[in-house]
C-alpha cells in the first residue's frame, strides 16, 4: 500500500524537494522526493561517503546548475535519475533509492521491507506531513 507524500504540482522541475520521516533498517531517518528531468525520485537523506543528511538547507540538494544531487557536507555529488555517484568522495557508491510515483495528481511512496512509515497504518496513524519546505 502507498503513502501519499504530496500534491505532484508541490514538486517543481529542479526545486525545493519534499523531505519526510522514515524508518531505515528500524532507525529513524529522513528521505526525500524531488523533480528532475520531469521524473519525480526519491533517496534516503543519507550521503554514501559519510552517513549524514546531504541538503544545503532542508529541501535543497541540487548544485547550482540544477544537474546533481549534493552533499553539503563534503561535495559527493550523484546522478539524480539513479543516484550513482558522479564525483567527489563517494566512490562508487550509489544513493538508497525509495520507490515512487505519480498517480492521479499526487506523489506516492511505496514502502519495502527495510523502509517503512514512521506510522503504520491504523485509525490513529496521522498523514505524513511532507510539504516542500518553504
Amino acid at each position: 500500500m502507498g503513502v501519499v507524500l504530496c500534491a505532484s504540482e508541490a514538486l517543481e522541475e529542479g526545486g525545493k524537494a519534499c523531505v519526510f520521516d522514515v524508518l531505515a533498517w528500524g532507525q529513524p531517518a529522513r528521505a526525500f522526493v524531488l523533480r528532475v528531468d520531469a521524473a519525480v525520485v526519491s533517496y534516503l537523506n543519507r550521503c554514501v561517503h559519510v552517513p549524514t543528511e546531504m541538503d544545503w538547507q532542508e529541501g535543497q540538494f541540487l548544485d547550482g546548475d540544477r544537474r546533481f544531487i549534493v552533499c553539503s557536507i563534503h561535495g559527493a555529488s550523484y546522478d539524480p535519475a539513479d543516484g550513482r555517484c558522479v564525483g567527489g568522495p563517494c566512490g562508487r557508491g550509489r544513493l538508497t533509492a525509495l520507490s515512487v510515483r505519480e498517480e492521479g495528481g499526487q506523489v506516492t511512496w511505496y514502502p519495502s521491507e527495510h523502509i517503512r512509515p514512521v506510522f503504520e497504518d491504523g485509525p490513529d496513524a496521522p498523514a505524513p506531513a511532507c510539504a516542500p519546505a518553504g
